[in-house]
């Protein structure tokens, strides 16, 4: 086992070896790290909810009603009415015939990719900046994986033409909202380009939930495409602040992820907390859009007021502000030095983003008060002067 300690090491000379602070609070606009109070501008928790009153009181009171844990997978014993009352709830709020309720967002690609397109003779046609859990639910499939470039609807429709002919099911894959530079999918003209080839479309819309669309109901409601999109993919340990994730659709194809889903037949169901969080979550959302337009707002000056002193924060059209610096050791130094003057903003660096596009990936909250953003953007240019990036 010798590698293991050899390939630390060296992802240490090459300023790629992560350092993984501890919160000592709850998650919020402001945490606690190693006894400190620093701003924290790097979690998804876009509209504050993992610490909401509402959420508490509701995780309380059916853990009171229901226990904790589930004690099964979902198919023989762990089914519980509040994971109905969930999946009723989510595919309202979606605007979606049925949702089916999973573990983690992750699970949620696990769950749908290799079980709609399973076989060697099938195509998954995926972005090129898919996240992760794409790519790997992509690989327990079969089916050969054609990658098209980053949102290039020319490439991606010259791929189409290529298999047009190729036998099996087709499958298209994209994020809603891309989690490293926080650009849209070009979402009508995918709908367009899979509704000619007859290609299923799933939408992975873990940072488009509680941000984009009426109230944060989604990319598919942002862009009015109910309907068009096959399998609407999501996540709720982002915006809704707790964890699980969901596949809506059609009552037909919901009803089969639950027979043939392997995270459905072999894991575990959510936890009666999660439920519970989650559904008071939904509940917030549902009564009123004030929080999603407080995380726009924040979202906007940030963004504003980091470009005008000169930082490059890419082409974000969401309130994701990456501040791209380049190499790997600037931006370990730089979020080392934020953290020194209060901030906690983790820096980003391959293999999650490619090399040369180290950053520190700013993700502001509903929860942050402008007095928050005004101390960031301050702190942010004096770090930024101090290490000579900016003049």
């Amino acid at each position: 086992m010798q590698f293991l300690a050899e390939e630390l090491e060296a992802m240490k000379q090459g300023g790629l070896y992560g350092t993984i602070r501890t919160l000592e609070s709850p998650q919020g606009a402001w945490v606690t790290i190693e006894g400190r109070k620093v701003l924290n501008l790097c979690s998804n928790n876009y509209l504050g909810l993992c610490n909401h009153p509402r959420v508490v009181a509701k995780t309380k009171e059916y853990v009171d009603r229901f226990g904790v844990g589930p004690g099964a997978v979902r198919t023989i014993a762990g089914t519980m009415s509040p994971h109905l009352e969930l999946e009723r709830k989510l595919a309202a709020f979606k605007g979606a015939e049925a949702a089916i309720l999973v573990q983690s967002g992750f699970c949620a690609n696990l769950a749908t990719i290799p079980t709609l397109a399973p076989a060697a003779e099938d195509r998954i046609f995926s972005d090129a900046l898919n996240h992760a859990s794409i790519i790997d639910a992509c690989k327990l499939s079969k089916a050969p994986v054609v990658r098209y470039a980053h949102s290039d609807m020319d490439d991606l429709k010259a791929k189409l033409e290529e298999h047009r002919d190729a036998p099996g099911r087709k499958l298209l894959v994209t994020d809603g909202v891309f989690s490293m530079d926080g650009d849209v999918a070009r979402l009508p003209e995918i709908v367009e380009l899979c509704e000619a080839h007859g290609v299923i479309l799933v939408v992975d819309d873990a940072h488009g939930e509680g941000v984009l669309g009426r109230g944060g109901r989604g990319i598919v409601d942002h862009f009015g495409l109910h309907g068009r999109v096959d399998v609407e993919v999501g996540t709720l340990s982002k915006a809704f602040g707790v964890m699980g994730g969901i596949a809506a659709g059609s009552a037909v194809l919901v009803d089969y992820l639950r027979q043939k889903a392997r995270p459905n037949l072999f894991s575990s169901a959510l936890t009666i907390p999660d439920v519970a969080a989650n559904l008071a979550a939904v509940e917030i959302l549902e009564e009123s859009d004030e929080l999603v337009t407080r995380l726009w707002d924040n979202g906007r000056f940030l963004k504003k007021e980091l470009s005008a002193l000169g930082f490059d924060t890419g082409h974000s059209e969401t309130p994701i502000t990456p501040v791209i610096l380049g190499e790997a050791s600037d931006a370990k130094t730089f979020s080392a030095k934020l953290f020194e003057a209060g901030i906690f903003a983790t820096a980003i660096v391959f293999p999650t983003v490619p090399r040369g596009t180290a950053r520190i990936r700013v993700m502001v909250s509903a929860a942050h008060s402008r007095e928050d953003l005004r101390f960031a953007v301050d702190t942010f240019a004096s770090v930024g002067r101090e290490m000579g990036l900016l003049r």
